[in-house]
């Protein structure tokens, strides 16, 4: 009696998460974002440099990922889309550049990023970086 309990038990979890497997890995229904990697930390920078990094809008989803707007969250950032459409299944790249001007410390800032996404129309994207003077 105590074994079947236990391969009954056994059995709802594995086809549980089979079911939870299927559904994660089925595409989303109209376009699904995903920005890889989420947020990216330079580490340490010194004053008035320029850096960049090149992230990856994906769309998991089953039509067209329309990006209708990029912004950032301060004039030290700026955020360059590859093109607006990306087909289901497809990839483009969003370079960010962050300009560490004679910030000292930690700064970090925001891309945002707006599409059409019935999940998440709004996407933040983080870079972050540490400032340090310049050697004399």
């Amino acid at each position: 009696m105590k074994s079947t309990f236990v391969l009954l038990l056994t059995s709802c979890f594995l086809i549980g998460t089979a079911r939870a497997q299927e559904a994660k890995s089925a595409p989303a229904k109209g376009p699904k974002i995903v920005v890889e990697p989420t947020t990216f930390d330079f580490g340490k920078a010194v004053q008035n440099k320029t850096l960049q990094k090149e992230f990856s809008i994906r769309n998991f989803g089953t039509a067209d990922l329309v990006i209708e707007n990029v912004s950032t969250t301060c004039g030290c950032t700026a955020a360059l889309l590859a093109d607006k459409v990306v087909k289901p299944g497809g990839t483009t790249p969003l370079r960010v550049s962050l300009e560490t001007r004679t910030y000292s410390g930690k700064v970090e800032r925001k891309v945002l990023v707006r599409s059409n996404d019935p999940e998440s129309n709004l996407t933040e994207v983080k870079v972050e970086v540490t400032v340090v003077p310049a050697a004399k």
